[in-house]
């Protein structure tokens, strides 16, 4: 059965129109989550505050969804408007889904990080994405 121009055109809007209010529904299916870290310490010039931080996000990597953990302090790169060095500590975490993430976020071992390192933090700043 042909269809009509009309109807085509109603179903690319409804499409956009559920883009629109779910972006992720946009994403490959086959893209992995990267979840970003920022941590700014209270005590910035605490090396121990910076180390204890740094052990307890490398025991991040024990959770079994975590298929990659990155852990890093600010590099000596070029100084740029575009280049924020503010942090003190970050981490980069990759998963094979959003479930996945979730259950990371659920982990004990999520939770006990947060609870045993929590105070050596300021600020935190997250950013999630999906790679395309």
């Amino acid at each position: 059965m042909p269809i009509n121009r009309r109807d085509a055109m109603k179903g690319v809007a409804l499409g956009a129109a559920a883009v629109a209010a779910n972006p992720a529904a946009a994403a490959p299916a086959g893209g992995k989550i990267v979840h970003h870290v920022f941590f700014w310490l209270k005590n910035p010039g605490s090396t121990a505050d910076r180390d204890a931080l740094i052990a307890g996000v490398r025991g991040l990597g024990k959770v079994e969804v975590v298929r990659r953990l990155e852990v890093g302090v600010p590099a000596s790169t070029e100084q740029r408007d575009v280049v924020d060095s503010s942090f003190h500590v970050s981490e980069m975490l990759v998963f094979d889904n959003v479930a996945d993430q979730k259950t990371y976020q659920d982990h004990p071992v999520h939770k006990d990080f947060i609870a045993k390192c929590e105070h050596l933090w300021g600020k935190v700043v997250v950013y999630d994405m999906v790679t395309v």
